[in-house]
């Protein structure tokens, strides 16, 4: 590349092309089934920018992503999980960015991909305790790892799954809990100094082409049956834990 494209380094006018078309694809998929969006846009953004520009970047396109699917199903969120989420969310953000850089990666994707494939396949365990404290302690361990990870969707997904009645209170709550994930995260990225503020033209491309990703999405979600939108659930987030797993034994050295 000769020179930036509207200031953004390591960005061209093709690049911003494909990228705001893998967030259109990456959204309609996150809303029809409620997850595995984000760790996809995630995956391929990761093939063109270093972990600094990465996640603040995917946080971003994220938080843009959540409030186009809030204004879109706001009338299926589960209200009573967001108090108790967002207390723990803060103190997550606090606390990953104080600790969690000292944790090995392959204990981190390993211990992640035995437990989301657990409570996938045993709904009961997204169901312990009073609620309420459920979502505090989802909240904080959601908003600790997405500092670092920054696609975290697939660890609260199998909770708010358990909790909700209806594939569309699935994915309305999920797109308001990520929400405040990318909000404390935002935050807690400011409180660090890291800017990223020459690559918003990017962002905001890629957003808007989420917002029709996400209108179509919940035109699919609408018209799906609901035995086989869970089925659906089921096998992304079985696949999803498959490859977090490979990449806990890449990150061992096993391979």
């Amino acid at each position: 590349m000769d020179a930036p494209f509207l200031g953004m380094a390591g960005v061209d006018g093709w690049l911003l092309l494909g990228l705001s078309a893998a967030s259109f694809v990456t959204t309609f998929l996150s809303v029809a089934l409620a997850m595995g969006g984000g760790l996809m846009l995630l995956a391929i953004l990761a093939m063109f920018f270093p972990p600094a520009v990465l996640i603040p970047i995917h946080t971003l396109v994220q938080l843009g992503v959540g409030a186009g699917r809030i204004f879109l199903m706001w009338r299926y969120i589960l209200w009573n999980t967001l108090l108790p989420f967002t207390m723990g969310a803060a103190l997550g953000a606090f606390a990953g960015a104080q600790i969690f850089i000292t944790l090995p990666a392959a204990l981190l994707y390993g211990g992640l991909s035995v437990f989301i494939v657990t409570v996938t396949w045993l709904p009961a365990l997204g169901r312990f305790g009073p609620e309420r404290g459920r979502f505090a302690l989802l909240g904080l361990g959601a908003t600790f790892l997405g500092m670092f990870v920054s696609a975290t969707g697939t660890l609260v997904s199998p909770f708010v799954a358990a909790a909700s009645p209806d594939r569309r209170n699935h994915s309305a709550t999920l797109a308001v809990l990520m929400t405040v994930v990318h909000i404390m995260k935002i935050a807690a990225f400011g409180a660090l100094g890291v800017g990223i503020g020459a690559y918003l033209p990017l962002v905001a491309a890629m957003i808007a082409t989420a917002a029709a990703g996400s209108w179509l999405g919940r035109a699919v979600l609408n018209r799906m049956e609901e035995s086989w939108y869970r089925i659906a659930f089921k096998v992304v987030m079985t696949v999803l834990s498959v490859r977090l797993m490979w990449v806990a034994l890449g990150e061992a050295g096993v391979f």
